[in-house]
């Protein structure tokens, strides 16, 4: 693989006045040539003419955070990175690389995930060129390799995780949604390093189940979060039962036997544990009549 290596560049403007003398001198014989009716002279003014047209092709400019990639005759010679007028030999060919950051919005794609439920994902990628001579000389067109690969990687992504977990162990998208962008950032990394490029960030930006079973997910999400709640419920409950049942005890406020004690214990798990406001029901009599 080709690896970025520093060109050379002089500054453009130590190279106006070599310039400007070489066209004046040529101009200078030239004028001389006609003067005196020398056709040699007058040849060697055209080719010195000629010389200073040849120099004014190795000019070129660099914006911040761009980079020139010189070849001459098919032979990588150089990256030159010096923002600036700059020149270089004539005879080169320099292709111009942007090495600002930029931004991939990854289309929705439909896949399935790793419990084989069809879903809805997209991403943003932030991408910079930072290895120039394998971005223009190992790929083909480097600007397009990166959202094909970026695509591939975020199918694979979705195909090892799940869209969620009801028991809430393990990595999901849905639940880890910072360490999933970090996989996949440092999978995009591995893929697209033979191209030079660099990812700076990549995260999710859109994530559903696929329409045809969102609705039926949807209600399993519910039920699930109704179960949840109702174990902290009954948790709660337990426990406050648990004190009371104690703290009778420990300050003797009341003596109850097995049964007794049954009653009020289903009484409170009703009162606690119920949806609705509980509407108490005085007895008169005792609990055996």
């Amino acid at each position: 693989m080709t690896k970025e290596r520093a060109g050379n560049a002089a500054s453009g403007w130590l190279m106006v006045p070599a310039t400007v003398g070489v066209a004046a001198a040529g101009a200078y014989v030239l004028w001389l040539g006609i003067a005196n009716t020398s056709l040699w002279t007058i040849l060697g003014g055209l080719l010195t003419m000629s010389l200073a047209a040849l120099i004014c092709l190795g000019y070129f400019t660099l914006q911040p955070n761009e980079a020139a990639v010189v070849t001459l005759f098919g032979a990588y010679r150089g990256t030159v990175r010096t923002e600036g007028f700059c020149w270089t030999n004539p005879l080169t060919y320099r292709r111009h690389v942007s090495l600002r950051a930029r931004n991939l919005n990854c289309e929705k794609l439909k896949v399935n995930d790793l419990s084989g439920n069809p879903i809805e994902i997209g991403a943003v990628v932030v991408w910079r060129v930072t290895d120039t001579a394998k971005a223009v000389f190992d790929i083909d067109d480097f600007v397009r390799y990166v959202p094909l690969q970026s695509e591939t990687a975020l199918r694979h992504l979705a195909s090892i995780y799940s869209y969620d977990h009801a028991d809430e162990k393990g990595i999901s998208l849905r639940g880890n949604v910072e360490a999933v962008s970090e996989t996949l950032k440092v999978e995009l990394n591995q893929r697209l390093a033979k191209a030079g490029v660099e990812i700076d960030e990549a995260r999710l930006t859109h994530l559903a189940y696929a329409p045809e079973i969102a609705h039926a997910m949807l209600r399993r999400q519910q039920a699930e979060a109704i179960i949840a709640a109702r174990e902290k419920i009954v948790h709660g409950a337990v426990s406050m039962v648990e004190m009371a049942l104690r703290q009778m005890t420990e300050k003797k406020i009341i003596q109850l036997d097995e049964e007794r004690k049954a009653a009020m214990v289903g009484n409170l798990l009703v009162v606690l544990c119920g949806m609705d406001d509980a509407q108490p029901v005085i007895n008169t009599g005792t609990l055996y009549t």
